[in-house]
């Protein structure tokens, strides 16, 4: 198990295969999966989520250099949920966060709190402006995306076939 980084409260590592029954917890929850569609769909059983957790071994591994999606566990070792930095599928030139937790895990400051620290690591890697794409709606990424120093750019549509609002942070910006 790699870990990528540590915070006060949480560890974020690689996904491993063992972990599809907690991973099941937050992708096979309707409350989070309704808001991941079409980029990812609802996994439905511990084999579904297997396959997905392998897959996303390999990107994270074959991938470009410090982009990939990782585990979110607290400091007693509880996985809580995800977080991942990818390519935006235009261009692939623009970086997107993106954060999981299972709803028992909502409300304690995770998404912030491994938010900010992967944002942070992206910059250590000359990433210099991260996205978050939310939907429209989803009013707790869009003060997750706020609450990690990310600013409302505007609306788009050229990802995912969605209307999607747009949020962004820069290396530049003034951290929180």
């Amino acid at each position: 198990m790699a870990e990528i980084l540590r915070t006060e409260r949480l560890i974020v590592r690689e996904w491993e295969p063992g972990d599809a029954p907690a991973a099941l917890e937050v992708y096979g929850r309707a409350e989070v999966a309704r808001w991941l569609t079409p980029a990812m769909e609802r996994v439905t059983d511990e084999d579904a989520m297997g396959r997905q957790l392998r897959s996303w071994i390999e990107e994270t591994r074959e991938g470009e250099s410090g982009l990939g999606h990782w585990a979110v566990l607290t400091a007693e070792g509880a996985l809580v949920g995800g977080v991942g930095l990818h390519l935006l599928p235009v261009e692939e030139q623009d970086v997107e966060i993106g954060w999981q937790l299972a709803p028992a895990h909502w409300g304690r400051g995770y998404a912030v709190e491994a938010g900010a620290a992967v944002i942070g690591r992206a910059f250590g890697l000359d990433v210099d402006e991260v996205f978050a794409l939310v939907r429209p709606g989803n009013a707790r990424g869009a003060r997750t995306a706020r609450s990690v120093g990310m600013s409302w750019v505007g609306e788009t549509d050229k990802y995912y076939g969605l209307r999607l609002e747009v949020f962004r942070v820069r290396s530049s910006d003034p951290r929180p």
